[in-house]
C-alpha cells in the first residue's frame, strides 16, 4: 500500500486516540505543584532542623534528587509519571529520573560498561559530573561549615 506523506498524516490523524487535553494539563498542573509542595516541606524541615535558607535549599535539592532516584530504582517514579504526564519533568526529580533510568535499565550490561556509560551517555558526562560534584561540594561545604 503506497501512501504519500499527506495521506500517511490524515490516517494516523483518523486512527490515533484523541488526548484529553484538559484533563493531562490538571494532572500534570497537581503532580507538578504536588512535588513542588514537597520540596517546600523539606526545606521547612531542614529549616526547622537547624539549617541556614543557603544550606537548607542545598540539603532540599539533594533530598529530591535522592527520593527521585530512589522512587525510580523501585520503579514507582514511572507510574507517577504516567499519571501526572509533564507534571513529573520538574527540573531536579525529572533530571534525576532521567540519569538513573538509563542507569537501571543497562545494569545487566556491568557496572561500568552499562550503569556508568549508558547514564552518561542520555544525561551527558557534564551534567551529570556538575551535578554529582556539587553534591559533594555541597555536603563538604555544610560539614565545614558545622564546625
Amino acid at each position: 500500500m503506497e501512501m504519500s506523506p499527506k495521506e500517511y498524516q490524515d490516517y494516523v490523524r483518523r486512527v490515533a486516540p484523541k488526548s484529553p487535553l484538559g484533563k493531562d494539563a490538571a494532572l500534570a498542573f497537581l503532580v507538578g505543584g504536588a512535588i513542588c509542595a514537597l520540596g517546600q516541606l523539606i526545606q521547612n524541615g531542614w529549616a526547622a532542623a537547624g539549617l541556614g535558607k543557603t544550606d537548607a535549599g542545598t540539603a532540599t535539592a539533594c533530598t529530591l534528587v535522592l527520593l527521585s532516584a530512589l522512587l525510580t530504582g523501585l520503579n514507582l517514579y514511572s507510574k507517577i509519571a504516567r499519571f501526572g504526564g509533564a507534571g513529573t519533568l520538574v527540573p531536579i526529580t525529572g533530571f534525576a529520573n532521567a540519569v538513573v533510568s538509563p542507569a537501571i535499565d543497562y545494569k545487566s550490561e556491568g557496572l561500568v560498561s552499562g550503569m556508568a556509560a549508558k547514564m552518561f551517555t542520555v544525561a551527558g558526562p557534564v551534567i551529570v559530573y556538575g551535578t554529582a560534584a556539587s553534591v559533594v561540594y555541597g555536603v563538604i561545604l555544610m560539614l565545614l561549615q558545622s564546625f
